[in-house]
């Protein structure tokens, strides 16, 4: 499977970051919304059409998250690692982006994973917005929204790579 880093290009709302493109069809792709305190996680079903919630990771420190990472991406068989990448409105990185890239830095070194980041400005107010609009079964839990904003994450790149903007 060879990866390709791209250059910035617009698509649709949206702006691909120098992601990892997958070669030689579909391959699961596990998503991750880091935050400080939880990361929600997201995978894609076999095909690499539909985006699946999976789990709200409590962070312990980042030797322990890297490993839970890990394991998941194995027992998942993905193979693409994909972080939102919180970029300010105008699209430019701030402290949050650089915390971001330093993890996903340690998940390739530490982990030897592979990685890419995909642009998420505003998918936890989307993601806030879709859990509003659900009947509640009960209380809601913060890591609800990192969970379903890594799965609106990982959607958008899905059907971005199926309509030819992700090479």
């Amino acid at each position: 499977m060879r990866v390709q880093q791209r250059r910035q290009k617009d698509i649709g709302s949206r702006q691909i970051v120098a992601e990892p493109a997958l070669d030689g069809g579909p391959a699961r792709v596990l998503a991750l919304d880091v935050g400080e305190k939880r990361i929600g996680l997201a995978v894609s079903d076999e095909l690499a059409l539909t985006a699946l919630s999976l789990e709200t990771y409590h962070r312990v420190r980042v030797r322990d998250d890297v490993a839970h990472i890990g394991r998941l991406a194995a027992t998942h068989q993905a193979a693409l690692v994909l972080l939102g990448l919180p970029l300010n409105l105008d699209g430019s990185e701030g402290p949050q982006a650089a915390y971001v890239r330093d993890f996903g830095h340690r998940l390739e070194t530490r982990a030897g994973l592979r990685v890419g980041y995909w642009d998420e400005r505003l998918s936890s107010v989307e993601a806030s917005s879709i859990l509003a609009a659900q009947p509640h079964g009960g209380r809601r839990e913060k890591g609800d929204i990192d969970r379903v904003s890594a799965a609106l994450l990982l959607q958008e790149y899905l059907d971005a790579q199926r309509a030819g903007g992700v090479e």
